[in-house]
């Protein structure tokens, strides 16, 4: 660090020191000092309890206990010119005794905070003003995760790898330097935060919310997966016992469809986001040579399969399709979702039912077409 000499234009390089050979002590220095000025950690904390020693079945005590603007609570850990090996182990167990404090144990522990401090306020107002808040119903504290705060001069290997893989399973942990200056008789405090760098802090809260996302969208699409190979077994199933088999040799799976080649034309069964459907697909139909000979045919099928068809050339895909469909509405009036297992014979009935049937009526065309 050094100081701007404007006389000179120039800097004058100021000596990092050690707390020790300053005689500085961590209760009686550092601890004063971030408890009077807790803005050089957060601005947006507010210190209720110092030496705070009521945990039930220990005398442990945590250095200063905060709240932060949230609602949530802070366990903040302070050491001097070393960090020591222990102090994460200490700080989560200090976090996990916090945890289970509730609201008006918090005002309590801050009531009897400012009482030492002989201020002549009262805890719940000040809580209250503090979190700008208006009604005393609103006031509820320590209902979001807590956070860990430790400050040193030195931090050691083991501490600071810890605190990454802390981070990186979304416990909140933040490392401040406390580095000593002088130049003369005068000495100088430089608290920086060095984990995680301010300048990525943002970046990272970001890409944790995003992996959250996705780990909670990789939940649902594994959940959903289940259920639809749940739902194509049962169909396989029902498929089975009508003498029906077209699924005989198809593993039921996530997807959406499920069906079987015959030449190069698939006979599938289908899930669409308003309707379920049996259809005959081209995949690789780009010329519309299949769908041209089947739609040549077209009345002669139509006789034969009187339902109604759906002729889908598909004129800027490589693929096309001929489907008969329905609508979940109309097969079941009280439908709420596919995925309610109390509906699936409604889907499995229709299914088995209009496949069997479709697929009769048009194999004896499709014969006559495939490759």
């Amino acid at each position: 660090m050094y100081q701007i000499d404007r006389e000179k234009n120039d800097l004058v390089k100021l000596e990092a020191r050690q707390f020790q050979e300053l005689k500085f002590r961590e209760r009686d220095h550092l601890q004063e000092w971030i408890e009077k000025n807790p803005e050089i950690l957060d601005p947006d904390m507010l210190i209720i309890q110092k030496e705070y020693d009521g945990f039930n079945d220990t005398r442990e005590r945590l250095d200063l206990l905060a709240v932060h603007k949230d609602g949530g609570l802070v366990v903040i850990e302070n050491k001097l010119d070393d960090s020591g090996r222990n102090v994460i182990w200490q700080a989560l167990k200090y976090a996990s005794y916090c945890s289970t404090l509730t609201t008006s144990q918090i005002i309590k522990i801050y009531q009897e905070y400012l009482d030492k401090q002989g201020t002549g306020e009262n805890a719940k107002e000040a809580l209250l003003e503090f979190l700008e808040l208006d009604e005393e119903d609103q006031l509820l504290l320590n209902d979001v995760d807590q956070r860990m705060i430790f400050v040193a001069n030195n931090f050691r290997k083991e501490v600071t790898s810890t605190v990454l893989w802390l981070l990186d399973h979304d416990i909140n942990v933040q490392c401040f330097r406390a580095t000593p200056y002088s130049k003369g008789e005068d000495i100088f405090l430089q608290i920086e935060q060095i984990i995680p760098l301010p300048e990525t802090q943002e970046f990272i809260i970001d890409a944790r919310e995003k992996e959250k996302e996705e780990k909670s969208k990789s939940k649902v699409t594994a959940e959903r997966n289940a259920k639809l190979t749940d739902f194509w077994a049962q169909l396989k199933h029902e498929l089975k016992a009508r003498n029906f088999d077209l699924l005989d040799r198809v593993t039921p799976s996530g997807s959406f469809s499920i069906g079987s080649w015959v030449g190069n034309g698939k006979f599938a069964f289908c899930i669409g986001r308003n309707a379920i459907r049996v259809e005959l697909y081209f995949s690789k139909d780009k010329d519309k040579k299949l769908f041209d000979s089947m739609y040549a045919q077209k009345e002669e099928i139509e006789r034969v399969y009187p339902k109604e068809i759906d002729w889908e050339r598909l004129e800027t895909k490589k693929a096309s399709r001929i489907k008969h469909e329905i609508s979940y509405t109309d097969l079941n009036p009280n439908y709420s979702s596919f995925y309610d297992r109390d509906d699936w014979h409604i889907w499995i009935d229709w299914y088995a039912d209009n496949m069997i049937e479709f697929y009769n009526a048009l194999l004896q065309f499709w014969n006559k077409v495939k490759v």
